[in-house]
């Protein structure tokens, strides 16, 4: 069983910053792509950034030149820096990671963090 716990969100001003993190533990031999993902009140869930093993990044268009997501591989914990925090950057923010056992590969889901942006 593989756990991802998130930390970061919380309430910040329009201008300001958040840094967000993911931590994987469990029964974990690799880990693939991690990544964010982020959902709005009665909107789909939407990509926002992820980041490979390798550490090759690919973001969406609206958060390019904001935010920059990174990841420490010995931790199995990927981060998300978001800067110029805008309204419409609220939302739960969820990770997730491309998990290798030794019996299977699957996605793993965090529960989410809160993101809210004031104006």
């Amino acid at each position: 069983q593989v756990h991802l716990v998130e930390s970061g969100g919380g309430l910040v001003q329009a201008g300001g910053w958040l840094r967000l993190s993911c931590a994987a533990s469990g029964n974990i031999f690799s880990i693939n792509d991690m990544g964010w993902y982020r959902q709005a009140p009665g909107k789909q869930r939407e990509l926002v950034a992820t980041i490979t093993s390798g550490g090759s990044t690919n973001y969406a268009e609206y958060v390019k030149g904001r935010f920059a997501i990174s990841r420490d591989n010995a931790k199995n914990t990927v981060y998300l820096r978001m800067n110029s925090l805008k309204p419409e950057d609220t939302a739960v923010y969820y990770c997730y990671a491309a998990v290798r056992t030794l019996e299977t590969d699957f996605d793993s889901w965090g529960q989410g963090t809160q993101v809210t942006v004031s104006s």
